[in-house]
């Protein structure tokens, strides 16, 4: 069963290093994503499970929940503990947490 997960689910996680993925496009994460977040679009994430951890929660973000409800369901269905971020990155951003800027780190 799929996970929802808040903004405040995600900031206690992000602080004890879970892995955070942010399933938009790449001109969307440079320009503000969560601290930590791991930049897979939504459109390679089939061809880069491997990547992912299978033994420890994964939480999916995208701007505003769609493409990461979409994301965890495909890693739901394929054995992921996934957990979607409701209000995505937008509701992080309007809580006023910290956001980081610029290109992804390369994986």
């Amino acid at each position: 069963m799929l996970t929802q997960a808040t903004i405040d689910d995600l900031d206690a996680a992000r602080t004890s290093g879970a892995t955070i993925i942010d399933v938009r496009e790449s001109d969307e994460y440079t320009a503000g994503h969560v601290p930590g977040a791991r930049l897979l679009p939504l459109g390679l994430l089939p061809v880069r499970l491997q990547d992912l951890p299978r033994t420890e929660p994964v939480y999916v973000v995208c701007q505003s929940g769609g493409r990461s409800f979409q994301a965890a369901q495909l890693l739901d269905r394929a054995g992921f503990d996934a957990r979607n971020v409701n209000g995505g990155t937008g509701a992080w951003v309007q809580s006023g947490r910290p956001v980081e800027t610029g290109a992804p780190r390369q994986s």
